[in-house]
C-alpha cells in the first residue's frame, strides 16, 4: 500500500490509500511478452525468433494512428483524384492482360472480373503501393502504443500464424503502417480468413502473385454477399422535396426499384429503372449538396471492404469505366 495523503481529524491520523499503478513495460519488455505468448500459442520457437529479430518501435505508425487527416474534399473532388484517366487506361490494359485468369476466377467465385480489378487499383494502384513497413513491426508497436492493443494484439498472432503456414516469408510481409498487407491490403485477420490460392500453387501470396490477389478480393467479395447478377448501383436525380430520413444503407431502409421510381427518383440519362426485383437504397454521401444514388446488395458488399462511401464509390466508378471497354 502507497500512502496517498494524511489527515488528522479531531486528534485521529487517517489515511487514504491510491492504487499502484503498474508501470508500463519497456517497448523490449513487451515484445518478449508477445513472444512468449506465441509460443504458449503453438507458433514455433525458431519463427519467433526470427520474426522479432530485430524489431524496432516505429513511432511514425503511432503518429498515422492518431493523426488520420480528416476527410476535407468533396466526393466529386475525391473521385477525381481516386480514379484519373490514367488509372483507367491502365485498369482497361490490366484487364485485357489478365483477363484469363480473372475470367476464370471470377466465375469461380461469382464475381465479375472488373471489380476485381477496380479493388486492386483502387487499393493499391495495382500492385505499385502495398507500404514498405515490415507487417510484425507496424502491428507490436500499434499494440504496445495501448490505444487498440487487444485489436492489434490479436493481428499479431494472425500474421504469425501465417508465416508458420508458409505463405509468406518474414521479411517480404510488407504493408501499411496499420498492418494492412499485399496488393488487396489485407489485414492479417482477413488473410486468414478470406486468402485464396489463385494459381495453385500451394501459397496464398498477395503481395507477389495477380491471381492469388483476385482471388482474395473475390472469395472477400463471395463471403460478404454479392451477387454476380448485378451491378452496384448507379447515380440518380431526386425530386425538389425528398424526406431525408429515406437517406441510408440500413435494412428498414430498403426499397424495390419500382417504389423508389414512384417516389420520384429517376436514374441519371434513363426515363426509368431496369424492371428488376431487388433491393435497392438511396444514399447522398455529401448529404443535400452532392450525387444521389441508388445502391444494390453489391455495394453493401463493398462497404463491408471498407466503411467509406468515397472508398466504395470509386471503386464502383472505375469498375464502370472498366465496363466500357
Amino acid at each position: 500500500m502507497r500512502i496517498g495523503l494524511i489527515g488528522i481529524i479531531t486528534g485521529i491520523v487517517w489515511t487514504v490509500s491510491t492504487p499502484v499503478m503498474a508501470e508500463k513495460p519497456s517497448f523490449e519488455g513487451y515484445v518478449a511478452s508477445l513472444k512468449q505468448e506465441g509460443i504458449n500459442k503453438g507458433i514455433d520457437i525458431s519463427l519467433i525468433d526470427k520474426a522479432f529479430n530485430g524489431i524496432r518501435h516505429r513511432e511514425k505508425a503511432v503518429k498515422a494512428d492518431r493523426n488520420q487527416p480528416e476527410m476535407r474534399l468533396t466526393l466529386n473532388e475525391y473521385i477525381s483524384l481516386a480514379v484519373p484517366d490514367w488509372k483507367v487506361k491502365k485498369a482497361r490494359r490490366l484487364y485485357a492482360e489478365h483477363y484469363n485468369g480473372l475470367k476464370r476466377i471470377g466465375d469461380h467465385y461469382g464475381v465479375q472480373p472488373r471489380f476485381l480489378v477496380s479493388l486492386w487499383g483502387i487499393e493499391s494502384n495495382f500492385g505499385a503501393l502495398i507500404g514498405n513497413y515490415d507487417v510484425l513491426e507496424a502491428l507490436t508497436t500499434l499494440a504496445y502504443d495501448g490505444r487498440r492493443e487487444d485489436f492489434f494484439r490479436a493481428e499479431i498472432f494472425s500474421a504469425l500464424t501465417i508465416l508458420q503456414q508458409g505463405h509468406i516469408d518474414v521479411r517480404e510481409m510488407k504493408g501499411s503502417w496499420a498492418g494492412a498487407m499485399g496488393q488487396c491490403q489485407f489485414l492479417p485477420s482477413s488473410f486468414l480468413s478470406f486468402a485464396a490460392d489463385g494459381n495453385n500453387d500451394g501459397k496464398k501470396d498477395i503481395w507477389n502473385s495477380e491471381l492469388d490477389v483476385f482471388a482474395s478480393s473475390a472469395n472477400y467479395l463471395n463471403n460478404v454477399g454479392w451477387d454476380n447478377n448485378y451491378t452496384w448501383g448507379r447515380k440518380v436525380t431526386l425530386p425538389k422535396k425528398l424526406d431525408i430520413n429515406l437517406l441510408g444503407l440500413s435494412e428498414g431502409k430498403a426499397r424495390s426499384l419500382a417504389e423508389w421510381q414512384a417516389i420520384g427518383i429517376k436514374p441519371v440519362n434513363r426515363k426509368k429503372f431496369p424492371n428488376v426485383d431487388i433491393n435497392a437504397w438511396l444514399i447522398q454521401p455529401d448529404h443535400r449538396n452532392g450525387q444521389a444514388y441508388i445502391v444494390y446488395g453489391n455495394y453493401q458488399s463493398l462497404m463491408k471492404w471498407n466503411r467509406s462511401h468515397y472508398f466504395a464509390l470509386a471503386v464502383s466508378h472505375l469498375a464502370d469505366k472498366i465496363k466500357s471497354i
